[in-house]
């Protein structure tokens, strides 16, 4: 059986206005994500412009990117979804994998700079919220382990030098 078209409910006109009115930062999820990180004593800052890509959320102690992807524009299950588009398929395939490719540049841009990049999907955050912050929580404890290993061996090398 071959795949299904979604075909679209809406005129041109209608989904052009429900498109205008998506929101780039603030969105629902970002919102939930932040006030439960905040709500744990976790502090950030929101859409940092300083780091590639712009984090929705960057816990700048720590070097923690977060990015709150919807699972629409950045391609959640992107080999079936794609199969399932209807109108302006191939403006929606460019644009979605264009998409997917610049969030891989800007985690590569990200991790040259020593900073862990995280993307949760806005169905992950609204489900699973608890999980998305324990997440990052168990990242910052790693984190905090790999600094105080490194201290320990800055130490150790001290003692080594005044022997």
């Amino acid at each position: 059986m071959g795949a299904l078209l979604m075909s679209d409910v809406m005129t041109p006109e209608q989904r052009s206005r429900t498109m205008s009115h998506i929101k780039g930062k603030d969105t629902s999820i970002e919102v939930l994500l932040r006030k439960a990180l905040w709500h744990k004593g976790i502090r950030y800052r929101k859409n940092y412009k300083k780091l590639p890509g712009t984090p929705d959320i960057a816990i700048t102690k720590y070097k923690i990117a977060i990015f709150c992807d919807s699972e629409f524009f950045h391609g959640y299950n992107w080999e079936i979804k794609k199969q399932k588009l209807g109108q302006n398929r191939d403006y929606w395939i460019k644009k979605i994998e264009r998409n997917m490719a610049r969030d891989r540049e800007n985690d590569f841009k990200l991790i040259a700079m020593d900073w862990v990049p995280v993307h949760f999907w806005g169905q992950e955050i609204r489900k699973q919220t608890e999980e998305c912050v324990e997440a990052i929580e168990n990242l910052i404890f790693e984190l905090q382990m790999m600094q105080f290993d490194d201290r320990i061996d800055d130490v150790r090398d001290c003692v080594e030098d005044i022997k």
